[in-house]
């Protein structure tokens, strides 16, 4: 939001459809409550289209329509028609869409996602473009209303680190009369969804213990490797079909790299030359960021897998956030791993630190010891 607003694009109420205000990190050793940092509303929860199925606001306004009207107030001509054929006529690239009809422009920018068909075909124009690797997510919505919604889950997202296999991270988001769940992992399929949904630290967030009945489902496919060259002549591939930040911020690195291909255009030329020259190293520092992401999400999986572990992580961002005046070592880069903000290297960086590694073993060692020390007090009563 900071993001576009220095752009001058707020977002309108009808747009945003809950503030979060917090995260809530739940594991099975226990579930603590991260604030926003300097108590900030810097997250907007939002619908991309229209809502899920059956929505019952029919004036509801998404994030992407929203964007797509303020461009055509900006002087765009939107054609509202769907694109089948990416092709050459010439020396210009040319759109077939709706019944047959062609057109030819200087420049095409390709933000179809990796989910659409188009895609391929704009690999068949630009044969020095190959296709992102992906992986296989799940997004649901549950119908909730907004007063059982606040109950329950309140204005935060809520974040499931649990120890199954696959599972790489699990979030409710509370958007209006809906809560969205999103599920990232390997291989993600029906039975891993299953279990999510069966664990005790998921059912607990939902009215009476109870997982409701899904509005709508589906499982879209998620950039996890970027293309070898997400440009040509007069083409350039932006967002998930090019260079996106790995597993988070999508909305956010999709917006970097349209700038940057806005920039290339603007001031050096629409050839492939001018995009190697000036747009390939926003590329090249997106890769190597996720790179060092993986590291971060290696640590991650640590913590999914090791019970200890996740003992030290609680107390440590528990005792961070029971006093303010506390430098948050772990709520830091927690909410930056969860949210995106922050540049993986420098989530990396802040995890290498002295004060976070003695406060880190601190608490492992305080954590367990209580966890021992209480057990021990269980067998003797």
């Amino acid at each position: 939001m900071q993001l576009l607003a220095s752009e001058g694009v707020n977002l309108p109420t009808e747009v945003v459809e809950r503030g979060i205000e917090a995260y809530m990190l739940h594991m099975d050793v226990g579930s603590v409550r991260i604030r926003t940092p300097s108590e900030e509303k810097r997250i907007a929860g939002v619908f991309r289209g229209n809502g899920p199925r059956g929505s019952e606001r029919s004036l509801r306004v998404g994030f992407d329509r929203y964007l797509l009207d303020l461009a055509a107030s900006s002087g765009a001509n939107i054609v509202r028609s769907l694109v089948t054929r990416i092709g050459w006529h010439e020396d210009r690239p040319q759109l077939e869409h709706g019944a047959g009809q062609r057109a030819r422009y200087d420049l095409v920018a390709l933000a179809a996602g990796v989910n659409s068909q188009l895609l391929q075909h704009g690999c068949d124009a630009a044969p020095g473009y190959s296709f992102p690797g992906t992986l296989t997510t799940f997004v649901c919505e549950f119908h909730l209303g907004q007063a059982a919604i606040q109950a329950s889950l309140g204005d935060a997202m809520h974040i499931f680190l649990l120890d199954l296999p696959r599972l790489e991270f699990a979030a409710l988001i509370p958007k209006g009369d809906y809560v969205t769940l999103c599920v990232l992992g390997h291989d993600v399929d029906q039975a891993l969804v299953d279990a999510l949904l069966g664990a005790p630290e998921v059912k607990r967030c939902f009215p009476g213990g109870e997982i409701p009945e899904l509005a709508c489902h589906c499982f879209p496919r998620l950039n996890v490797r970027a293309p070898a060259q997400p440009y040509a002549d007069r083409m350039v591939w932006i967002g998930d079909c090019g260079v996106a930040r790995l597993y988070k911020d999508g909305i956010g690195s999709a917006y970097r790299m349209a700038k940057a291909a806005a920039r290339t255009v603007a001031f050096h030329g629409v050839a492939a030359r001018d995009f190697a020259a000036h747009y390939a190293p926003t590329c090249r520092a997106m890769n190597w960021d996720n790179r060092l992401a993986r590291l971060v999400f290696m640590a991650t999986s640590a913590i999914q897998k090791l019970r200890p572990l996740r003992r030290g992580v609680l107390r440590m961002t528990a005792t961070e956030q029971a006093h303010r005046e506390m430098f948050h070592h772990m709520s830091s880069v927690l909410w930056d791993v969860f949210t995106g903000s922050a540049p993986y290297q420098d989530v990396l960086v802040r995890s290498c630190r002295p004060g976070f590694l003695a406060s880190l073993s601190w608490n492992l060692v305080a954590g367990n010891a209580a966890a021992l020390a209480g057990k021990a007090h269980r067998n003797a009563s």
